[in-house]
């Protein structure tokens, strides 16, 4: 019998709960050495590129982006041009979660002043967070420009955003979740991947 794609299989065969599997650890990393080489071109170059990561699985992915364009281009120091954008305070849902915990703010050395900045997130939904993540970025300085990297885009967006960049483009419903796990932040996982939920299965929604 042929193994089952990554479509048909549940996310709890890798530990990540329930939910139909899209992506695999494979998928994933395929995604993400495409994004990279599509940051560079549209950039030409990674000249004055910064990565800031939105928490908490967009920071991961933004390490990892780093590493794969310093692969595609031995003029990168990943660690020199990425950072972490906390869009807590910024969030225009904090009435109803007020609970939620604020993760600290990371530039690069060299702070986003002219740079070509791009926020990297793992689901774009609605569109609410890039709004408060360029809201945020207004306090932090002013870049040349800002290019949105994400993982999965699922529709349904509230606000005029749009993805420079993206792993999948996921067909979903409102009803239904996607889940990304990635190991660095997710325990108890084998491997990364990424899940659709249907409506009343378990797991946080996105």
């Amino acid at each position: 019998m042929a193994p089952a794609s990554a479509e048909n299989r549940r996310a709890d065969e890798n530990g990540g709960g329930t939910g139909r599997v899209v992506l695999s650890a494979g998928d994933i990393d395929r995604a993400l050495t495409r994004i990279a080489h599509e940051i560079l071109e549209a950039n030409r170059g990674p000249e004055g590129l910064v990565l800031l990561g939105i928490p908490r699985r967009g920071y991961p992915l933004a390490v990892r982006l780093a590493a794969k364009l310093a692969v595609a281009d031995p003029a990168v120091d990943p660690a020199a041009i990425v950072g972490q954008l906390d869009i807590t305070m910024f969030r225009d849902d904090l009435a109803r979660q007020p609970t939620r915990s604020p993760a600290p703010t990371t530039l690069p050395a060299g702070g986003i002043d002219d740079k070509v900045v791009v926020l990297v997130d793992d689901v774009l939904y609605s569109g609410r967070t890039i709004r408060a993540a360029l809201d945020a970025l207004v306090d932090l300085g002013r870049p040349r420009s800002v290019r949105l990297a994400v993982l999965v885009d699922r529709g349904h967006r509230e606000l005029p955003i749009r993805a420079d960049h993206v792993g999948k483009n996921l067909p979903t419903s409102r009803a239904e979740k996607v889940r990304v796990r990635l190991t660095e932040v997710d325990p108890g996982i084998e491997a990364d991947l990424v899940a659709i939920e249907a409506p009343g299965e378990d797991g946080a929604d996105k």
